[in-house]
């Protein structure tokens, strides 16, 4: 019998990338959060021993085969951004949820400014302040993802 919990991190990734690739209305993609940051960053705090920046980079991977950017550039993003993460967890995980949340609001805008300035090397894009929507709805998800996760985490007692 496969034990959910030695998995869970895993298939909780693949839920948030999925979440990312899901078909939206135009209006609404615009402001669709960084799924695949938020749930790292809330494993990266909770068990940084489980998960780290190779995590990261491997989902970063993932994101560039399925949303068709160019191998490296999500992946480079992510792994920056955990890295930030990463190497704060302990002061992180003594802030309140809505001080997390807003260190997930500059984490999530220090993602994508890497993904512009990355495509904008290899891509002749334009900033729009539009691309900056995902910072704020990042943000206001933070809490419910925070607690929904370690409701899951606590109740397979993973560790």
């Amino acid at each position: 019998m496969i034990k959910v919990r030695h998995y869970t991190i895993a298939i909780s990734i693949i839920i948030a990338m999925v979440c990312q690739i899901i078909p939206v209305p135009i209006q609404v993609d615009m402001y669709r959060p960084d799924w695949v940051l938020i749930v790292l960053a809330y494993w990266v705090m909770a068990l940084p021993h489980r998960a780290n920046v190779g995590v990261a980079f491997i989902s970063g991977l993932a994101m560039d085969i399925l949303l068709g950017t160019a191998l490296g550039v999500h992946s480079f993003a992510l792994s920056v951004s955990i890295y930030v993460l990463a190497a704060n967890y302990q002061r992180l995980r003594n802030y309140s949820v809505w001080q997390q949340a807003v260190i997930i609001g500059v984490v999530s805008g220090l993602y994508h400014s890497l993904l512009f300035w990355l495509l904008r090397l290899l891509t002749d894009v334009t900033f729009r302040f539009e691309e900056l929507w995902p910072v704020l709805t990042s943000m206001a998800l933070w809490p419910w993802m925070f607690w929904l996760l370690r409701k899951i985490r606590r109740q397979l007692r993973i560790t």
